[in-house]
C-alpha cells in the first residue's frame, strides 16, 4: 500500500514538472516573438520627421497706417477776358502730415511650406510662404496742405506774395495683398511643434487723394485757383519685413492645425501725382490754367493672427 502511494506521488510530480516546463517554454517563446514584432514594426509617431504642406484658413488683422506725408506744388497762368496773359504764379510748401487711423479686418489666408527635423533631434527647420487678402483701408476727411507762394504781374514784373493751401476732400491709404516668405526654426513635442521665423514681405499698397483743390488767399480773399476738384490715385508693390511665432497640432500624420502671430512692416514708399487744370471762373472774369503736382509718402505696419488647416504631403 505504501509503495503504491509513493509511486502515485512520483507520477503526479513528474506530470506537474512537465506542465511547468511546457508553460515556461511557451512564455519564453511568446516573449521572444513579441519582442521581434515590436522591434521590427514600431508604433507610428504622430508627427512625421519632415514634409511639404499646404494650408487654408483665415486671419484677424490690424493695419497701422501712421502718418501720410503729402507734398503739393501748384502753378498758374492768369488770362483776362480777352485772352491776354496778365499774371503768373506758383505755390508749394513742405510735406504736410495727414494722420491716418488704424483699421482692422478679417481676411482669407493661404500658406505652403516645408519642415524637417535635424538628425536624431527634436529641433527642426523649415520655411513657408503665406498670402493674405487684407484689403484694409483708412480714410481721413478734409485734409489741409499749407502752402506759400507768389504771383508776378505781366507786364511789369511786380511780385506779390500770398499764402494758400491744397484742400483734399478725402485721403485714403489701403493695404490690399500681402505675401511673406519666412524661414523658421522650431522644436517638436509629440503632436506639437512651436516655431519662430522672419523674412521678407511684398505688399500691394494704394493711395487715393480725392477732391483736391488749390486755394490762394489773395488780398484777403480765399480764392479757388484750380477750379473743379481733381482725383489722384496710385498703386505700388512694396517690399518689407516680417517676424512670426506659431504652433502646430498634428491630428494625425497627414493633417495639422497651425496658429501663428505675424508682425510686418513695409518700407516707406512714394506715389507721385500730376494733372493740369483749366478754371474759367477766376476772379474779375479771368481764366486760370496751370498744373497740380505732388506726391504722398507713407508705410504701413500690420499685425495678424492666422489659423489654418494644413495637409502634409
Amino acid at each position: 500500500m505504501h509503495t503504491r502511494i509513493v509511486s502515485a506521488i512520483g507520477s503526479i510530480s513528474r506530470f506537474l514538472l512537465g506542465c511547468i516546463g511546457i508553460l515556461l517554454t511557451l512564455g519564453i517563446s511568446t516573449a521572444a516573438v513579441a519582442q521581434t514584432v515590436f522591434t521590427k514594426s514600431p508604433v507610428p509617431a504622430p508627427m512625421p520627421l519632415s514634409g511639404f504642406y499646404l494650408g487654408l484658413g483665415g486671419s484677424y488683422n490690424s493695419a497701422n497706417f501712421g502718418v501720410q506725408h503729402v507734398f503739393a506744388v501748384g502753378t498758374s497762368d492768369v488770362f483776362d477776358s480777352g485772352g491776354t496773359l496778365v499774371q503768373q504764379g506758383s505755390a508749394d510748401g513742405p510735406p504736410a502730415p495727414v494722420f491716418m487711423d488704424p483699421r482692422t479686418s478679417f481676411a482669407p489666408s493661404f500658406q505652403g511650406g516645408y519642415f524637417q527635423h535635424f538628425e536624431n533631434s527634436k529641433w527642426l527647420w523649415g520655411a513657408k510662404f503665406s498670402y493674405s487678402y487684407l484689403n484694409i483701408t483708412s480714410t481721413t476727411r478734409n485734409a489741409i496742405i499749407p502752402q506759400v507762394g507768389s504771383f508776378t504781374t505781366v507786364p511789369g514784373g511786380v511780385v506779390t506774395p500770398f499764402t494758400g493751401n491744397a484742400y483734399i476732400d478725402y485721403s485714403q491709404t489701403t493695404v490690399r495683398h500681402q505675401m511673406a516668405f519666412m524661414p523658421f526654426i522650431g522644436h517638436s513635442f509629440e503632436r506639437i511643434f512651436v516655431y519662430v521665423g522672419a523674412g521678407p514681405t511684398l505688399s500691394q499698397l494704394r493711395t487715393d487723394e480725392n477732391g483736391l483743390i488749390g486755394f490762394a488767399d489773395i488780398s484777403g480773399t480765399h480764392t479757388n485757383v484750380s477750379g473743379a476738384p481733381q482725383n489722384f490715385s496710385g498703386t505700388k508693390w512694396v517690399y518689407g519685413g516680417a517676424g512670426t511665432i506659431g504652433a502646430t497640432y498634428f491630428f494625425d500624420r497627414s493633417w495639422f492645425l497651425d496658429i501663428n502671430y505675424t508682425y510686418a512692416m513695409t518700407r516707406n514708399h512714394t506715389v507721385d501725382f500730376s494733372s493740369t487744370f483749366n478754371n474759367p471762373n477766376g476772379p474779375n472774369s479771368t481764366t486760370l490754367t496751370g498744373t497740380l503736382v505732388g506726391n504722398s509718402t507713407w508705410k504701413v505696419i500690420t499685425q495678424g493672427v492666422a489659423v489654418t488647416i494644413n495637409r502634409l504631403f
